[in-house]
């Protein structure tokens, strides 16, 4: 079965090579839909063998992503952006996949590094060469519309998710996202759609998430309200909603109504490594109020879904050292800086437990760690910490 790389692209120079690195030997052709670029993005792309071809920008995802559908010869199609990149381990799952004779469409696991919040998110990104699968929605742009429609018609094709991270997507970055300006054309292009198709939950979910990141709570309360009220929503859409409402409400200092939607959040049938992002809020709420038992509770839920969840090792630390249980928390401290050696939080707070205990020389060797990842994000922090050691006579 031939595999075809689909991207669009604009002014990726910078990480675009990452992307195609990731996909030797794994793809039979590269497909790159040009859309304005100013920079040698396209002669990247040709360095790395793809066809590109030029596309002028409509504020529209979907149509540029059928435009580069238009140009696939494969059998199957892998779409990736240039700020993520294909997990090596999941290529042998992959292959094994689109060799099926009964699979239309398979999800993958996007990890997504540096979200604040859920750190994973399930994406359909790999699916069948066929003439009626094709994106829509202008933003957040997917297969999953014609996808459902063909099931309809074809009930015999199965769709699958493969069970490990398959890409890696850097793109939530605070400092990619406000160079691209991604939530003012994100918010653009969905409220154009939603002025058409009001009662979309998915439409809703993502609009009033991104309202709720950008500060207009009530507006993306109401929206994610709305959402719910749909008829026949997918058990992902309603696990969005929920949650993304637990943080609005939360913003809003209505403890008992976030810690409502992220349990039914919680309670949804979606893939387990979804849920990390509202077990671990569940957690901080619980943590927040001085309920340390059900504090402790929600973050090794998490923590048994996924034993490399960073920030489930680092709060359950914090929640141990409030308790006074100093020797766990830095058992888990530690396991946070294994699994994350550059979380400065987590090198700072082993540094305090460690000083707790009177290990003098390890505390002031992760003070310094601590320092030294604070410089490089947030120099005040660093600064703030260097003159508190220094008032401690320990610098």
């Amino acid at each position: 079965m031939d595999l075809t790389l689909c991207m669009i692209v604009k002014n990726e120079e910078a990480t675009l090579s990452r992307t195609l690195d990731s996909v030797k030997g794994v793809v039979d052709e590269i497909v790159v839909v040009d859309t304005g670029s100013g920079d040698r993005t396209r002669e990247i792309a040709r360095e790395f063998g793809a066809r590109v071809y030029e596309f002028e920008w409509c504020d529209d995802f979907a149509a540029a992503r059928n435009e580069c559908l238009k140009h696939a010869q494969g059998d199957w199609i892998l779409v990736l952006d240039a700020d993520e990149v294909l997990v090596p381990e999941i290529v042998p799952q992959i292959k094994q996949a689109i060799a099926s004779d009964r699979l239309l469409l398979i999800n993958l696991i996007r990890q997504e590094i540096g979200a604040s919040q859920s750190p994973y998110s399930l994406v359909s990104r790999l699916f069948r060469n066929r003439l009626d699968i094709r994106f829509s929605r202008p933003y957040h742009a997917m297969v999953d519309d014609s996808v459902a429609e063909i099931l309809q018609r074809e009930p015999n094709w199965k769709i699958a998710s493969l069970p490990d991270v398959a890409i890696w997507h850097s793109g939530y970055h605070k400092d990619a996202i406000a160079a691209k300006s991604k939530f003012q054309k994100a918010q653009a292009a969905m409220e154009r759609y939603i002025a058409y198709y009001p009662n979309d939950a998915y439409a809703c979910s993502k609009l009033g998430a991104l309202y709720v990141e950008t500060g207009q709570i009530g507006r993306g309360i109401n929206l994610l309200t709305k959402g719910l009220t749909a008829a026949a929503i997918d058990d992902s859409i309603v696990y969005e909603l929920n949650y993304h409402l637990g943080i609005a409400y939360r913003q809003q200092q209505q403890f008992a109504k976030a810690k409502e939607h992220y349990q039914a959040a919680i309670n949804t049938n979606v893939f387990p490594p979804l849920k990390l992002g509202a077990y671990n809020n569940l957690g901080n709420l619980f943590k927040e109020e001085g309920d340390l038992k059900s504090a402790e509770k929600a973050y090794k839920a998490a923590l048994k879904i996924d034993p490399n969840f960073a920030a489930g090792h680092y709060n359950l630390g914090l929640t141990l050292k409030a308790a006074g249980n100093l020797a766990h928390a830095i058992a888990y401290y530690r396991q946070a800086i294994k699994i994350d050696p550059e979380h400065a939080e987590a090198h700072q707070n082993l540094a305090v437990a460690l000083l707790k205990i009177g290990k003098m020389p390890e505390s002031l060797a992760e003070f310094k760690r601590a320092i030294a990842l604070h410089e490089q994000r947030r120099p005040f922090e660093a600064e703030r910490l260097r003159r508190g050691l220094q008032e401690m006579g320990l610098m």
